[in-house]
């Protein structure tokens, strides 16, 4: 289980706003691509752990601060996708 864990935080550390859009659209959440690339710039090259609740919690915080807090809850919700 860990490998997996590994996996979707690194590919989280690398997103493109592109990708982002992608994974929205494929789990029916809204974000704008201006949203999108904010976001991915945000999180490209940060070591983040989605599946801690803590890391988890103040990387959407910072998301709130970027893009608003709308995105943030959408975006909450595609990470939670990623970890069931």
């Amino acid at each position: 289980m860990k490998i997996f864990e590994n996996i979707i935080n690194h590919k989280l550390s690398n997103i493109t706003a592109d990708e982002l859009l992608k994974y929205g659209e494929q789990f029916n959440i809204r974000i704008t691509k201006a949203q999108a690339q904010k976001i991915a710039d945000h999180l490209r090259g940060k070591q983040v752990n989605i599946f801690d609740d803590r890391e988890r919690t103040k990387i959407i915080k910072e998301i709130a601060r970027i893009a608003g807090p709308e995105t943030a809850r959408e975006v909450n919700r595609l990470f939670l996708q990623f970890t069931k």
